[in-house]
């Protein structure tokens, strides 16, 4: 966002007409000071609620850092640039630099949205944001409609998921600088594609300690598992929200991002009279309607709570979509069999029929797993706030080995899941190089250069993997197990079929499911799953383990089977509406 003259929450950096001003946070500090590339410091003047305010010389590409009570250097929380990385010097930059090619865009409706989840440093050999425009028109002709790129804010060392971020202004410099990534949201725009980041607003990285010196930005009342809280609830909390609402904004203005995925909302803790993410919505829609811009927030939940996406109105949040997680637990046991862990409150078939029918499955039901129980019904919302997946990068990277769905079962089951998925009511997501049957695995990976911290994200993994039984894992400081996650991008037969069932499932999605959002009806019986639309298709579903000849109707023809000789299966089908529904397949009508 810009600057508003005489805003008492403005952070970082802003261009003025004699070069820059800079603002701080840092409470209870009886001296601050800005120190510069060449070594000058600057005594900065304290202001109201523990801020601090400088008029600097500095110009784009020149660099700084504060200097606390004698204490530091550390770089700006509100760092818009880290080159040298975390623990370097933060870098001016000009925010009107970039000249947008796209300028005119206003988004997509959210119906519209197809999905594909994006890890910038293994989505292309390269690793960088310019790398992966590369990408964007071979992804693109799948009828992929969204590139959501996982979370991009400066975390410490080279490689990282990005849940870790610290600094979170600062697009993380291994991956390019921020006009690089302007850059990147060009041309996802250019291909028609909506863009979407990951942001992870419930804890700050471990590396991040350096934040508690400027002030109270972590919790002492709220802890997740992932390690302290933000401090959006206690004393002196009123900083700590603006700093990371604004940084919403921040993202959707300057970089003109088209939603934002929020992530693990369960973990962002907060007793204020206002809820931070209805304040967020509340702020973000308003900033929408004033821009003329389709902007959306997603929120990654494992509460099966639809006030996540109710509005304001109804006590809700007000976000506009939240991740389905039932589906992908009740497809995946069905395909694969596992039942360890989480898996074990999932039953395959049965699930899948009452995720179709009802949106969550646990709504309001007793979990074994977690001895207690789970959700609340979804109610009348519509189905397309649901974003559902068959992978992902927490389903398949947070297994010893990353193995995807191409591992796991084999291509009729993976051809059926994504049939299932992309002809759901759902709002579909898939993983980088779904589209056309990658087998390179996604492992878990960081980079850092403290033993301890690396001794214990070892120990933490061991541990975690030991209720799914698996052993001998990969080592997830190793820059192997970054480089083995790398896409290979197949170009073999196999892959161009895959490739050529993405499409004709994109297409049958566009033509009859986003144009009648909200309509459609869901009955099983003896096996078949049949999942009927407003607009004239009807979806048959195997779930059963034997054949089953399917009968239409005269007036209604063929427009998908999963099995079909052109997708890698074997089946020939008649151009009518008889046919058969083989195990583990996925066939659609159309009158």
């Amino acid at each position: 966002m810009g600057r508003i003259e005489g805003d008492r929450f403005a952070f970082g950096p802003s261009q003025t007409a004699g070069g820059t001003e800079l603002r701080v946070w840092a409470p209870g500090k009886r001296k601050v000071s800005v120190r510069l590339g060449d070594g000058r410091e600057l005594e900065m003047t304290g202001e109201e609620l523990g801020f601090w305010r400088l008029d600097t010389p500095l110009d784009a590409g020149e660099r700084y850092c504060f200097i606390l009570d004698g204490k530091g250097p550390y770089p700006d929380p509100a760092s818009r640039y880290q080159p040298e990385g975390i623990s370097g010097l933060s870098e001016i930059t000009d925010r009107d630099s970039y000249s947008w090619g796209q300028a005119g865009w206003k988004g997509i409706e959210l119906g519209e949205f197809v999905i594909e989840e994006v890890h910038t440093g293994t989505f292309t050999p390269g690793g960088t944001f310019d790398s992966a425009v590369e990408k964007l028109e071979s992804v693109a002709s799948t009828g992929i409609t969204a590139i959501e790129l996982m979370p991009v804010a400066q975390f410490h060392g080279a490689r990282n998921w990005g849940y870790d971020g610290v600094l979170l202004y600062a697009p993380h410099n291994s991956y390019g600088n921020p006009d690089d990534l302007k850059h990147l949201v060009d041309n996802i725009h250019a291909a028609g594609m909506a863009a979407i980041l990951d942001v992870v607003y419930n804890h700050i990285g471990p590396a991040g300690g350096f934040l508690s010196e400027f002030g109270p930005f972590l919790s002492r009342r709220h802890s997740t598992p992932w390690g302290a809280g933000l401090n959006y609830d206690g004393e002196m909390c009123d900083p700590v929200r603006e700093h990371v609402i604004r940084n919403a904004l921040y993202w959707v203005d300057e970089f003109r991002f088209d939603a934002l995925r929020l992530d693990a909302i369960h973990g962002i803790l907060d007793t204020s009279p206002e809820h931070l993410l209805s304040e967020m919505s509340r702020r973000v829609a308003s900033f929408s309607a004033a821009s003329g811009r389709k902007i959306y927030l997603i929120a990654e939940s494992d509460l099966n709570d639809s006030m996540v996406v109710r509005g304001r109105g109804e006590c809700g949040y007000g976000l506009d979509a939240q991740w389905n997680d039932d589906f992908h637990h009740s497809v995946h046991t069905y395909i694969t069999g596992e039942n360890a862990g989480y898996y074990s409150d999932y039953s395959g078939a049965a699930d899948i029929a009452s995720s179709l029918l009802n949106g969550f499955v646990y709504d309001g039901k007793y979990s074994a797993n977690l001895s207690r129980r789970r959700g609340a019904p979804w109610g009348d919302l519509p189905f397309m706030k649901l974003v559902a997946c068959v992978q992902n990068h927490d389903q398949i990277g947070n297994r010893a080995f990353g193995e995807r769905l191409t591992a796991l079962a084999d291509r009729g089951k993976v051809r059926f899941a994504a049939s299932l998925l992309l002809l759901s009511p759902f709002t579909p997501m898939l993983f980088q190089g779904e589209e056309y049957g990658e087998t390179a695995p996604f492992l878990f990976f960081i980079d850092t250069d403290d033993t301890e911290f690396a001794r214990r994200v070892r120990e933490g993994r061991r541990r975690e993997f030991e209720r799914f039984g698996w052993t001998d894992t990969p080592d997830p400081v190793s820059a192997e197990t970054f480089m083995a996650s790398k896409l290979r991008w197949n170009e073999d037969e196999g892959s161009e079929k895959s490739r050529a069932m993405y499409r004709k499932l994109t297409s049958l999605r566009r033509r009859y499911i986003t144009t009648q959002p909200g309509r459609h009806s869901f009955v099983q019986a003896d096996g078949v799953g049949e999942l009927a639309y407003g607009s004239g298709m009807k979806v048959f579903i195997s779930l059963c383990g034997g054949e089953r000849r399917i009968d239409a109707g005269e007036d209604t023809a063929l427009v998908f089977h999963s099995e079909s000789a052109e997708y890698g299966g074997a089946y020939s089908a008649p151009g009518g509406g008889r046919f058969t529904l083989h195990p583990y397949s996925v066939a659609a009508v159309a009158r």
